[in-house]
């Protein structure tokens, strides 16, 4: 593939300076292996294979990369070749292999699918295509570039997992062939990419054979001090115990023989990176370690495992804190198997030795080693496109809710790179196994809550999730699970999104649907408190408000659709005044995109105050804003006008003008008509639905909001200024007081702004 061609691409180089190796020349490639091998090998595990199908790949192959060789100067060809071989292994199906003789041809030769399809049939064309549109994306930054890649192949694989199987052993081959890279940063590149991305995929569909390879060979790479330590250490222990691996194995079959268990016995060979993940996971050195010797113990049925099982503990001490039982509660890529650990018998040196057992039938075995391959079957060829359907062996084995989950998470809108980070998190980390109230086996990785089993049941179930019981105990959401957890999930229709719950999830796939719920809520509540303030504004002016004129004014607003405008206007993004001169040029156009009260109410101060000489200007003053039913003062300005303040004014009071130019004035009794500003400055809780409240409570008296405007904004408090338009004080103290009543207020102040005139 165009991004791993690095182990394979990067020149005719015969020799790598760095690491002294042989010329490729002088010896067989890789994984070579003859047409007649290649052929036998898939006869040997499918009589019915199409012997000529694959032949004429082996010769298409080799005939379309010609002359191509490696940077290892073997031919390319052998590439493919060694791929082919690798799942083979794997018992893959012919399909599969011929797709992995071909999986090159299409990029790097003047091959086209429509000559995979016309040579080889619609099957195969599908997965070589498959395989090949995963290298074809060019982006700008190498994150980007992974990101982009790792999305295409989890679409690809949840497609047909048979495209993963020819990647993971492609990238298997590649990696055996890192070392000819003369580049060390290339190098560690592909290997921190492989221990990232495809040795977790190859561990979520149960190819362990491979995963452990690819996650060796990289760490070699990236921690080539360390492998070479523990590699030592490795070898002299297992120099030096060979004598009691023996010993202990033929104590172990003699007890199992002596209870009727047929069984066969093999000591586990160990990998310096699986030691290096033990003692970081431990914390503990390698001595530590270097006593635990390792046995896998086969039998025929799984009867015959807990018999095992029995025998091995009622003979030796059992270590509590390292037993599994991933028979009865299988791994989600089907692992199947019994994990133990014992206090061993004593060696001829007199010394009891610490035992890991794994115990497992043949057909667990088959599959632990093969993964997803172990489960496939090719169908008839009279039946349809002849694509593989799965065996599913024993209940819910399904190989594709590892790319289904990722997939989903892809596909609801998420930056490629934060779903990749959420993509590593899952794949990653160690598992735990809780239980639906109806059984149902759930994995989520370790460390997660209550909210992440909720979304992993289904997003419905985590979208009305309101609380959990884990063991019938109610437990707070943040609650880390651990395996064997019976976790009920309470809900209701109408389940709140707190902002912090985001938090409390620890999977990608919860994290991403509550930020996705979290976004509707809030465009919802800005749609509604736009669509508020716009519809108290244009009533307020006198102004029909419909969303026809809405949209006719979208042009000038720049906006798309009419949600887009009253969104922004929710939002604080757009001034309602922008909205009113749109639709109705002309009315209203404020340089601080507030509304000017005169020209847009029917507020008219001269016929509600009585005192006044007819014919004079009169400005309410809007330091102290006086409202309809306040004691109120006028003060003569030097051109003829009269401003009214109330009589404990402030800023009348340091103005002090001379008592000559006041006036008595007072507000008439009844003014059905009559209305004026108040302008609230109110701090509240930042959180989903609180302006909405706001905007709620102040309408439940009957107030209208002139304006709206954010002043600043934190991550837990908002302040901003509302202008409302009320009757008289009566009304706006009450209105107040509920405003200050609501739970989310903080603090709600009446405060003065600037003059308004009437016209």
């Amino acid at each position: 593939m165009a991004e791993e061609k690095a182990a394979g691409e990067d020149g005719n180089a015969s020799t790598t300076p760095e690491t002294n190796k042989p010329t490729a020349r002088s010896r067989q490639p890789i994984g070579f292996i003859r047409q007649v091998e290649l052929v036998d090998r898939v006869k040997a595990y499918d009589p019915d294979a199409d012997e000529d199908q694959l032949n004429r790949a082996y010769v298409y192959a080799m005939k379309a990369h010609g002359g191509q060789t490696r940077a290892s100067g073997d031919p390319y060809f052998s590439h493919p070749l060694a791929v082919a071989a690798i799942l083979t292994q794997l018992r893959a199906d012919p399909a599969t292999v011929v797709t992995a003789l071909l999986h090159d041809v299409v990029e790097d030769t003047d091959a086209t699918i429509d000559d995979i399809r016309r040579i080889f049939g619609d099957e195969i064309a599908r997965l070589v295509d498959g395989v090949t549109k995963l290298s074809q994306i060019e982006l700008r930054s190498e994150a980007s570039k992974q990101a982009e890649n790792f999305r295409k192949l989890v679409v690809a694989m949840a497609d047909d997992v048979r495209v993963l199987l020819v990647k993971l052993a492609d990238r298997l081959h590649n990696m055996r062939t890192l070392h000819y890279i003369p580049k060390a940063e290339k190098r560690q590149r592909i290997a921190r990419e492989t221990m990232e991305i495809y040795a977790p995929l190859a561990g979520r569909i149960g190819v362990h054979r491979i995963r452990e390879e690819l996650e060796d060979i990289s760490f070699r790479e990236l921690s080539n001090d360390v492998h070479a330590t523990i590699s030592e250490r490795l070898a002299d222990l297992q120099k030096h115990s060979v004598g009691s691996v023996v010993e202990l194995a033929n104590v172990l079959r003699e007890q199992l023989t002596r209870h009727g268990l047929k069984a066969q016995i093999t000591s586990r060979e160990k990998r310096p990176y699986s030691i290096w993940r033990k003692m970081t996971q431990k914390n503990v050195s390698f001595d530590e370690l270097a006593d635990i010797y390792a046995f896998r113990v086969l039998v025929d049925t799984v009867d015959d495992c807990y018999a095992a099982l029995g025998v091995i503990h009622t003979n030796w001490r059992m270590i509590p804190t390292e037993f599994d039982d991933y028979i009865s509660a299988p791994k989600p890529n089907n692992y199947r198997s019994i994990h133990t650990a014992v206090i061993g018998p004593p060696s001829s040196s007199g010394q009891r030795q610490r035992i890991e057992i794994q115990i497992r039938t043949f057909e667990m075995h088959e599959t632990a080693e093969r993964g997803v391959a172990a489960h496939w079957q090719y169908k008839d060829p009279g039946d349809g496109d002849g694509r593989m359907v799965e065996i599913v062996a024993r209940g819910q084995y399904d190989p594709y809710e590892t790319p289904r989950r990722l997939v989903e998470m892809f596909q609801a809108g998420e930056d490629p790179d934060e779903a990749l980070r959420y993509a590593k998190l899952e794949l990653f980390q160690d598992q735990v196994f809780c239980f639906t109230p109806k059984s149902r086996v759930i994995a989520l990785p370790k460390g997660s809550t209550p909210l992440d089993f909720a979304y992993a049941v289904h997003t419905d179930v985590g979208d009305q999730c309101i609380g959990a019981k884990i063991n019938g105990v109610q437990r707070p959401l943040r609650t880390p699970l651990n395996t064997g957890d019976v976790v009920e999930v309470l809900r209701s229709e109408n389940a709140p999104v707190p902002a912090e719950w985001e938090s409390l999830a620890y999977t990608g796939k919860a994290r991403s649907a509550i930020r996705r719920r979290i976004k509707k809520m809030q465009y919802n509540e800005h749609l509604a408190l736009g669509r508020s303030i716009a519809e108290s504004v244009f009533t307020g002016a006198h102004l029909e408000f419909s969303l026809k004129g809405v949209r006719e004014g979208l042009k000038r607003l720049g906006k798309k659709t009419v949600e887009d405008v009253l969104v922004s206007i929710g939002r604080d993004d757009l001034a309602v005044n922008e909205l009113v001169e749109a639709v109705y040029p002309g009315a209203s156009l404020e340089s601080r995109g507030e509304i000017r009260a005169a020209s847009l109410r029917e507020f008219r101060p001269r016929a509600a105050i009585s005192g006044l000489t007819p014919g004079v200007t009169v400005k309410i003053a809007r330091c102290c804003a006086p409202l309809p039913g306040e004691r109120i003062v006028g003060i003569r300005q030097d051109n003829g006008g009269v401003k009214v303040h109330t009589i404990y004014c402030e800023t009348l009071a340091q103005e002090d003008p001379p008592q000559d130019r006041w006036l008595d004035l007072k507000w008439r009794e009844r003014e059905e008509d009559a209305t004026a500003f108040a302008r609230i400055t109110t701090t509240v809780r930042n959180g989903l639905g609180v302006l909405s409240e706001i905007a709620g409570v102040i309408a439940r008296y009957g107030v209208s909001i002139a304006n709206i405007r954010l002043q600043n904004r934190s991550e837990e408090f908002v302040d901003f200024i509302l202008d409302v338009e009320v009757k008289d004080t009566r009304q706006f103290s009450q209105m107040l007081a509920g405003v200050r009543a609501s739970p989310n207020v903080i603090n709600a102040e009446r405060t003065g702004g600037e003059d308004h005139d009437e016209l």
